[in-house]
């Protein structure tokens, strides 16, 4: 017989490690989901820290509930712990890392029979949800959510604990305790908001009915060694689950164009090397391998240090993405002390022009420099990203991307070495609150060529391996990043169509439905620099002038210099 939702929920239970004592329960039963199955979700840092502070809160009781495996869909949703129902808890909080999960909010509350649509509910739990993904643009799933939380939630989740608890005592209602908990600085409640389109489909107008002005600041933790943000749950079933994870910095210095996470984390926060180094012996005691995750891990201040005190320990520093000019030779020592058999390296794009105009502040001899150290200390194998579709892209850039490569794998062969090197590629969709958010994406059928083009180019080296996302992927993507409210309605449909969102894609480009939109228009259109976005009712701390500016710099080619947090003053962040 096939195993039941309850068996592999004790399974799994039975096999994590907890490396944090939760408070004993509470009077107050919270939810925690991960949208995603279980595997997934347990390798998540930041729902990992949730879940310790909702859990060590001693008022609370909380319990996880996932995504059910492939071969469990259909099953109701209940949690991971007891097996209860999810409607039956007070609060059901989603922690959102990726728009591409939006789909599986959806079928979450529907599997648990909890209407998704707030309107349609009536009552029920309330349904908070925070999350990177909800940083950006919170707007496609807005009209889910009786509350969203917008920012890091170190400080941010205790406040909303301290307000929902003391509303709820004084025995107000489920409206007077909505009411208390939407007060928090950086809570976001969509019901006080009402959006107004133009006949083109663009925003005409956004109306806000309630306290203050309706902007929302998102939340940031000026100093990250007040709190150790690192593996909380040991799940060796989870993605990663032979690593102990370390959370090593937030943000990027570097300021790439199309990329969120150097804007949205602005300014770049690191934590201290002590503090490092603690979390890494911590982590040596329960797995032999440290990941250190961060946006960009060579420019971590003392990462050479940290890899060398990994390794004196007999264990293995395994970073995540790494600047190819930064990558010092002492770190790539380190790292092949630590016998890593592959390291990541973003060059991004194959042309110094390309790389120019997305700001990467990286040249193709530093690059090559990097692939010496790194293949000359032991380094087996190179993990390479690329994006494909930029803005202003010409043949000759995509051509360089193959160029670039075999390059790089001549690095190899002067080792002696058998050439291993893997390619990621994925077609460039912008994103909100970087200066690319205003571009349109590149037509599906260009990118294919371009896609088929670079797959022949380097079909012929040996070695070489081409992992390339679908454009369908990337529009679909974009549309979650790029899109307003109307995209709820564009998931429900989806899921109405057991997930068959291409097809539901290709229907809304034919003919909308009355209260919905062309896919087309948040995908393969360029928004005006005076146009009202779905997510400016955010506030990042960032000067939408200064992204505009940094648009037009990336059209003439022209390079910014990295963050200095101590004098620059330009971008608002600081």
């Amino acid at each position: 017989m096939p195993e039941s939702p309850r068996e592999r929920a004790r399974e799994r239970r039975a096999k994590e490690r907890f490396l944090f004592t939760p408070s004993g329960g509470g009077d107050v039963s919270i939810c925690l989901v991960y949208p995603n199955t279980y595997p997934v979700g347990m390798a998540n840092l930041g729902f990992q820290s949730v879940f310790e502070i909702f859990s060590c809160h001693p008022r609370v009781h909380c319990e996880r509930a996932f995504l059910p495996d492939t071969d469990q869909r259909g099953t109701e949703v209940r949690t991971l712990e007891s097996g209860r129902r999810l409607r039956d808890f007070e609060i059901v909080a989603f922690s959102i890392s990726f728009e591409t999960d939006y789909l599986h909010v959806v079928e979450i509350l529907a599997g648990a029979g909890i209407p998704p649509l707030r309107a349609a509910r009536g009552g029920g739990p309330l349904l908070l949800c925070g999350g990177p993904a909800t940083f950006l643009n919170p707007e496609p799933i807005a009209d889910y959510f009786d509350l969203v939380l917008i920012g890091e939630g170190e400080e941010m989740i205790p406040e909303f604990l301290t307000e929902y608890v003391t509303a709820r005592d004084r025995g107000g209602r489920r409206d007077g305790v909505l009411d208390a908990v939407a007060e928090v600085a950086g809570a976001y409640r969509p019901d006080r908001y009402a959006v107004d389109y133009a006949p083109d489909g663009t925003i005409a107008s956004v109306s806000y009915h309630g306290p203050g002005s309706g902007v929302v600041t998102r939340r940031l933790v000026e100093n990250l060694d007040r709190f150790t943000t690192a593996s909380k749950v040991l799940a060796p079933e989870a993605v990663f689950g032979d690593m102990y994870l370390v959370e090593a910095s937030r943000g990027c210095e570097w300021g790439c164009r199309f990329c969120a996470a150097g804007y949205m984390y602005r300014p770049i926060r690191h934590r201290s090397l002590e503090t490092l180094q603690a979390a890494a012996a911590e982590g040596l005691a329960h797995r032999a391998t440290v990941g250190l995750v961060g946006a960009e891990m060579a420019s971590v201040p003392g990462v050479a240090e940290l890899c060398e005190f990994v390794a004196d320990r007999g264990g293995r520093a395994s970073p995540s993405s790494l600047k190819a000019d930064v990558i010092t030779g002492r770190l790539a020592r380190a790292l092949g002390r630590s016998a890593n058999q592959s390291v990541t390296i973003a060059p991004e794009a194959g042309s110094e022009r390309m790389r120019r105009v997305i700001n990467k502040n990286l040249t193709e001899p530093e690059i090559l420099r990097a692939a010496d150290w790194l293949v000359g200390a032991g380094v087996r194998a190179l993990k390479l990203y690329f994006m494909i579709g930029l803005p202003t892209e010409t043949p000759d850039d995509v051509a360089a991307i193959g160029d670039l490569t075999r390059r790089i794998g001549e690095r190899f062969q002067r080792e002696g070495r058998v050439q291993q090197i893997k390619l990621s590629v994925n077609p460039f969709g912008p994103k909100p609150w970087t200066p690319f958010q205003w571009e349109a994406m590149e037509d599906r059928r260009s990118l294919k060529a371009k896609i088929a083009g670079l797959r022949r180019d380097l079909g012929r080296s040996r070695g070489v391996e081409v992992d390339v996302e679908s454009p369908r992927e990337a529009y679909y993507a974009t549309v979650l990043s790029r899109g307003d409210r109307r995209v709820s309605r564009l998931l429900l449909a989806i899921h109405a169509a057991d997930g068959d969102w291409w097809r539901v894609l290709e229907a809304w480009r034919r003919a909308a439905p009355p209260d919905g939109v062309d896919p087309d228009l948040f995908v393969h259109r360029s928004y005006a620099v005076d146009e009202i976005l779905p997510w400016d009712f955010l506030d990042h701390n960032l000067h939408k002038r200064f992204l505009w500016v940094e648009r037009e710099r990336a059209r003439a080619e022209r390079q910014t210099a990295p963050c200095d947090v101590t004098t620059c003053r330009v971008c608002g962040a600081c």
